[in-house]
C-alpha cells in the first residue's frame, strides 16, 4: 500500500467528499483522523474505515481556531504516533446574492475555509518542520474560486484565498521538503443535487449506474470517489516534486490549472493617461478581456431534467 506507515488529517470528513477521500487514504494504507461537527456522523465515518480494515479516530470540533488545529495534530501524534499528511477539506456555504449577503454570512464561511484552512495548515507545517518530516498539505479549492459564481462572494472569495495562500506555502515550505497543492474537485455533491442541470447525472450514480460520458468526459463531472485518488496520490512519495500546484479532478478528467499570467500587454511612453484609455483601451485589449464564472455546455436532449430539482437556498 503506497500510504502504508503514513497518518492523515482530513478536515470535514464525515460524508461526501472529505469522507471519500478519506477512505481512499486509508485503503492505500495511512492512518485517519477523521473530522467532523456532528459526533454520529465522524463515529460513523470512524465505523466505515475500520469495516473496509482501515485505522481512524475522529476529533469533533468545527475547524477555524488554532485551538481546534493544535487539537486535531495532538490526536494524530497521541493516536497514531505521528502526522505525514493533512487535507482541509471542511467548509460551509451561505449562497446569497451580494446585497442579501450579512456580515455573518461572510464572516461564518470565511472563517471556516480560509481561516480553518491556514490554521491547519500552520499547525500540521510546524509539527513537519520540527520532526524533519517531508509532509504533505493538500488543500480543497473549487471552481467557484477559480472563476466565480452568482451569489457565492464568500465562498469565491475563500476559496481563491485558499489557492493563493498555497502558492505561498510552496515557497515556503520547500526548503524543508514539504508540499502544497490544492485540489480543484467538481463531483456530485448535497449541493449539486439541487441543480436540475446534473439530474440524469444524480439520478444515475443513485442507481448505482455510471453517469452519462456528456457529463463524465465532456464537463469533468462525477463522484467524489474521482476526485479521491489525486488526494491520495498528492500525498504519497510519488508525488514529492509537485507543489504549488491547482489540480482539478473530475468524472474522467484531470487539468492542471494555471496561475495567473498577463493575458495581453502594451506600452505606452510617459504611461497610460485618462485620455490615452479612452481613445485606446477598446481596440487594444476589448477583444482580450478574460471571461467571468462557468459556462456549461447545452445538455443533449435525453439528458434533459425531466422535473426541476428542489431551488437552492439563498
Amino acid at each position: 500500500m503506497s500510504l502504508s506507515g503514513k497518518v492523515a488529517i482530513v478536515t470535514g470528513s464525515g460524508r461526501g467528499l472529505g469522507l471519500a477521500y478519506a477512505r481512499e487514504l486509508a485503503h492505500q494504507g495511512a492512518a485517519v483522523v477523521i473530522n467532523d461537527v456532528d459526533a454520529a456522523v465522524a463515529a460513523e465515518a470512524v465505523a466505515l474505515i475500520e469495516s473496509d480494515g482501515g485505522r481512524a479516530v475522529s476529533v469533533v470540533a468545527p475547524v477555524g481556531t488554532t485551538e481546534v488545529a493544535k487539537q486535531l495534530v495532538e490526536t494524530a501524534v497521541a493516536e497514531f504516533g505521528r502526522l505525514d499528511i493533512l487535507v482541509t477539506n471542511a467548509g460551509i456555504l451561505r449562497d446569497k446574492s451580494l446585497l442579501k449577503m450579512t456580515d455573518e454570512d461572510f464572516d461564518l464561511v470565511i472563517n471556516v475555509h480560509l481561516k480553518g484552512t491556514f490554521t491547519c495548515v500552520r499547525e500540521a507545517f510546524a509539527y513537519f518542520k520540527e520532526n524533519g518530516i517531508a509532509g504533505r498539505i493538500i488543500t480543497i479549492g473549487s471552481p467557484t474560486g477559480q472563476r466565480g459564481n452568482f451569489g457565492q462572494t464568500n465562498y469565491a472569495a475563500a476559496k481563491a484565498g485558499i489557492v493563493g495562500m498555497v502558492r505561498t506555502w510552496a515557497l515556503e515550505m520547500k526548503k524543508a521538503g514539504v508540499t502544497a497543492n490544492a485540489v480543484i474537485p467538481v463531483a456530485a455533491t448535497a449541493m449539486t443535487k439541487t441543480v436540475p442541470y446534473f439530474q440524469k447525472a444524480i439520478e444515475a450514480d443513485e442507481r448505482g449506474e455510471a453517469m452519462p460520458a456528456f457529463f463524465r468526459h465532456d464537463l469533468g463531472f462525477g463522484t467524489a470517489d474521482d476526485v479521491a485518488g489525486l488526494i491520495a496520490f498528492l500525498a504519497s512519495d510519488a508525488a514529492a516534486g509537485i507543489t504549488g500546484q491547482a489540480i482539478g479532478a473530475g468524472g474522467d478528467r484531470l487539468q492542471v490549472w494555471t496561475h495567473p499570467e498577463a493575458a495581453a500587454t502594451e506600452y505606452r511612453e510617459g504611461g497610460w493617461h485618462y485620455a490615452d484609455l479612452v481613445e485606446n483601451f477598446d481596440s487594444l485589449f476589448g477583444d482580450k478581456l478574460q471571461s467571468v464564472g462557468e459556462e456549461f455546455l447545452p445538455l443533449p436532449e435525453d439528458l434533459k431534467p425531466t422535473q426541476p430539482a428542489a431551488p437552492v437556498a439563498r
